[in-house]
Order: structure tokens, then sequence, then C-alpha cells
């Protein structure tokens, strides 16, 4: 059997935790994607009106929109309620506390992201052009490399150090054109379908 990439540092419960949590997430996007549809179908006129490729749309933005309340929610519970980042709660610098709540909510965002790619993958370019799948792949990729070296990244050098600086900030420009985007086709599809009433 070939052994997952995870950090050599990671115990084989908290391997599996992130295995079950990314499932999870991955499962989450489905149902969240087939309630949508059908919550769409009864509380608005206007959705039995969309196509076959706005309602995969609706749909997709109903999971992502899904996630982003259960990453918020963790995280407004991780930072104001439990004591991960109280001052004297661990002895460790706070970045690079973990719990298993801050762990859990991880693996289910990797479920989410596959999920997600998969859904683009399958419908595009209904979903999104390739800055959807090059938003999605870099983020795979800095990610995973980031933990599989997290060793190396403890002792970065300056070109790494800057490029910690710069990549997330184009990532997270990336994603606020991304939501831009999102907003922008949710007006438009609202109107159409008010339009045609």
């Amino acid at each position: 059997m070939v052994p997952l990439p995870f950090p050599p540092h990671f115990s084989s419960s908290q391997q599996m935790l992130w295995l079950y949590s990314a499932l999870s997430g991955i499962f989450m996007c489905r149902i969240v994607y087939e309630l949508t549809g059908f919550i769409s179908l009864r509380c608005f006129k206007g959705y039995a009106k969309l196509s076959d490729a706005q309602k995969v749309e609706w749909s997709n933005r109903g999971f992502s929109t899904f996630h982003a309340l259960v990453v918020a929610s963790a995280s407004l519970y991780l930072l104001l309620f439990s004591d991960l980042f109280d001052k004297d709660s661990q002895d460790v610098l706070i970045v690079h506390r973990n719990s298993t709540v801050s762990n859990c909510v991880l693996g289910i965002s990797i479920g989410y992201f596959v999920a997600d790619l998969a859904m683009i993958l399958w419908q595009f370019p209904a979903l999104g052009g390739l800055e959807y799948v090059a938003r999605i792949l870099l983020f795979i990729f800095f990610f995973s490399h980031m933990v599989i070296h997290f060793d190396e990244v403890k002792q970065i050098f300056p070109l790494g150090f800057y490029s910690l600086l710069t990549v997330p900030p184009i990532l997270g420009v990336m994603n606020v054109f991304w939501f831009w985007k999102i907003v922008k086709g949710l007006i438009k599809t609202i109107s159409k379908s008010r339009h045609r009433e």
C-alpha cells in the first residue's frame, strides 16, 4: 500500500482524522449540493425556470457558501471560545498550535476543495474557466507543499520567506475575483428570473 503524503510528525490518529474529515467534507458538499436544488425548487419561483447549467452553478454556489459558513463558524469558535489561542494554554508558538476541531475543519476544507475541483472539471467550463481550476490547484499545491515540508519551512530561506509573503495575497486576490464573479452571477441569475416572471 502506498503511504499517504502526511508530514512525518503526524501520528496515525491525526492522519486518520484528516482522511475522515476530508471524506466528510466531500460528502457534505454532495448533500448540500442536493439540498440546495431541493430547497431552491420549493422556495424560489425562478429556480424552476433556470437552465440545467444555471441550476448546477446555483447548487455549486450553495455548497461553496455552506463551506464558508462552516469554516467561519469554526474559526470564530476557535478564536473566541476555545482556549487554543490563550496565552498560556500550550507551550508552543501560536502558529504551531492545533486541536482536534482545527484539524477536523482543515480536513473538511480539503474535502471541499477536492469536491469543488471535481465539479469544476466535470462541468468545465460551465462553472468557471481556467482561473477557477488554477485557483484550486494552486491552493492544493501550496498547502500540500507547506505541510509535507513543514520541517524545512521552519528553517526558511529568504526566497521562501518572500514567497510566503507574496503567494497568499495573490491567492487572496484570486479569491476576491472568484467571489466577485459569484456575486455578479448571482445577481444576473436573480435579475433574469425576476424579469421572466
